[in-house]
């Protein structure tokens, strides 16, 4: 198992329509624990499954040792399926079951094999995973999506795989859910091929692989050490294009009064020529000979431009392009000791079950508060966010909100116009907003030029969260209240990054629902509530872990 890899040689993959993924690539992952990173719709997942088997590829070969896991991002899974029906194990324990019931045909002995042991290491593998109490006769749809993630990973390791392929494997899970993942991954010894935009799951890696460009390039060492690399490189290639810069416009200067002197020294030589009385066709030479070195000088100079525009073009290449976005938002400013919510004894039921326990719960949020809001998958807390919101109002107790406009954003992002164009979602959000305005506020959300006309439903996750940050954080009234739920899922690390400074620029309060540590780290959480068992507690910062 420890020489487990995966060889992928001159790939190329490409869509029905013939719109290319990969164009020969090529790479080697060997045993250990290797992280996939690239922005959305580089082609990760898609690698994954060429791996996997589940594409083709149009050219190339792609190919992987020994027995392959692979669990993709969303599991194809029906909800009456069985937990044992989703481990691959019901016909098994069916077999067993018949065998000790007296059925000693060849048909049970085939079906079980060398599984005699199959209960045994299931159940040790569910504990592994935090899934111990599930039954394997339980259904699939009574769990929730993080223990659905969970069940699908362990139905993986169960086949002992050499090769083991994890696309956003985090997705989902809580906070205790994945230090179990953490934990089982910390063990593996074979090879690990994962993409996540989780970077405390990246930190334990490895080494980190960078899908870029068409190009894959491997950083030994955790995620923390690949951004140092790749900031190390940056500042190099920074460097490089300034001095190509400088040296393009020296030799442009150098060529220009080189071309001024030549013009000169002609001027002074035809005068001096009529001034000697020399005759005509002596004069022609001395002319023609002066052009010609002229214009060896000139080709001599315009290849040394050539020559450094070429150096300029290769150091611009070199430099990655950041997409930073940088903001400020002084309308969303929030005096610190004004109340923008109020909840107190808030209920609400699904059937017969309660919520919030007790006499319910109680909730005050003032000023430019960020509270990080966290809990145990099933809690309540996306529904404590739409009780925030007004979407949901309370079967007993009270909410008050300030004057003043609440924005939330749900995981689908599903807040504006999918047939509007950005321009067109924006101006709707802030009509108010002068169309010259309206467009330089957009290049700062890195549209520009024709993307600001595109339809926001065919826009990227990454583009659409920064299409819906602009109209959400330029709405006219800005909003002083933002409600984030799980924000970070699905988009890359660029993506983000993007949140985390559109966050940081913003001076209202929020309460964010996320399992991602390093995130609410970056966005300067100063509150922290828990949720969990019906009671809303104020606690401090968890260890990450």
């Amino acid at each position: 198992m420890s020489d487990a890899f995966v060889i992928c040689s001159n790939l190329s993959f490409s869509w029905p329509d013939d719109t290319p993924v990969f164009q020969g690539l090529s790479f080697t992952v060997g045993a250990g624990r290797t992280g996939l990173v690239a922005p959305n719709g580089a082609g990760k997942s898609t690698l994954l499954k060429l791996i996997a088997g589940e594409y083709r590829p149009t050219g190339g070969t792609v190919s992987a040792t020994g027995v392959v896991g692979y669990l993709p991002q969303s599991l194809p899974l029906v909800g009456d399926l069985t937990v044992a029906d989703v481990l691959g194990i019901a016909q098994v324990i069916k077999a067993l079951d018949a065998i000790e019931s007296g059925d000693a045909s060849e048909e049970q002995f085939t079906t079980v094999g060398n599984d005699w042991d199959i209960e045994e290491r299931t159940r040790a593998q569910l504990d592994r995973l935090g899934l111990g109490d599930v039954a394997l006769t339980r259904r699939l749809h009574t769990l929730s999506g993080g223990q659905v993630v969970s069940l699908g990973l362990a139905a993986q390791l169960l086949k002992r795989p050499d090769v083991l392929l994890l696309d956003e494997p985090t997705n989902n899970l809580d906070l205790d859910a994945r230090r179990t993942l953490y934990g089982v991954l910390e063990d593996w010894n074979g090879c690990l091929l994962l993409v996540s935009h989780d970077r405390a799951l990246l930190d334990r890696m490895d080494r980190i692989a960078e899908l870029d460009r068409g190009e894959i390039r491997s950083y030994g060492g955790n995620f923390t050490a690949y951004e140092e690399a790749v900031r190390a490189a940056r500042e190099v290639a920074e460097k490089n294009v300034r001095n190509a810069e400088q040296d393009l416009k020296r030799e442009k200067r150098e060529m220009q009064q080189a071309r001024e002197r030549a013009e000169r020294r002609a001027g002074n030589a035809a005068r001096n020529l009529k001034s000697a009385g020399l005759p005509r066709i002596f004069a022609g030479t001395m002319k023609r000979d002066a052009q010609e070195s002229a214009g060896r000088a000139n080709e001599t100079h315009t290849a040394r431009v050539g020559d450094a525009r070429a150096k300029l073009d290769e150091a611009s290449r070199a430099l990655r392009d950041e997409q930073k976005i940088a903001l400020e938002l002084p309308a969303t400013n929030v005096p610190a000791g004004r109340t923008v919510f109020l909840g107190s004894g808030m209920q609400v039921r699904y059937g017969e079950r309660a919520l919030f326990a007790g006499d319910g719960a109680d909730l005050v949020i003032r000023g430019p508060e960020r509270i990080a809001l966290t809990g145990p998958n099933g809690a309540g807390k996306s529904t404590l966010l739409r009780l925030i919101d007004g979407e949901v109002e309370p079967e007993r107790g009270g909410t008050r909100r300030a004057d003043g406009r609440v924005a939330y954003l749900s995981q689908r992002l599903d807040l504006l116009d999918l047939d509007r164009t950005v321009s067109e979602n924006l101006a709707a959000f802030a009509p108010a907003m002068p169309e010259a305005q309206r467009m330089n506020l957009l290049a700062r959300f890195l549209f520009r030029g024709s993307r600001v006309h595109l339809p926001v439903a065919v826009l990227s996750g990454g583009e659409r969260l920064r299409a819906t940050l602009a109209c959400v954080l330029y709405a006219e009234p800005a909003p002083q209240l933002l409600l984030l739920d799980e924000p970070t899922n699905n988009l890359d690390l660029v993506s983000v990054g993007q949140l985390e400074s559109a966050l940081n620029a913003y001076e209202g309060a929020f309460v964010v629902v996320s399992h991602d540590q390093r995130f609410l780290a970056e966005i300067k959480v100063d509150r922290w509530l828990r949720l969990d068992g019906g009671r809303l507690l104020e606690t401090g910062a968890p260890d990450g872990g």
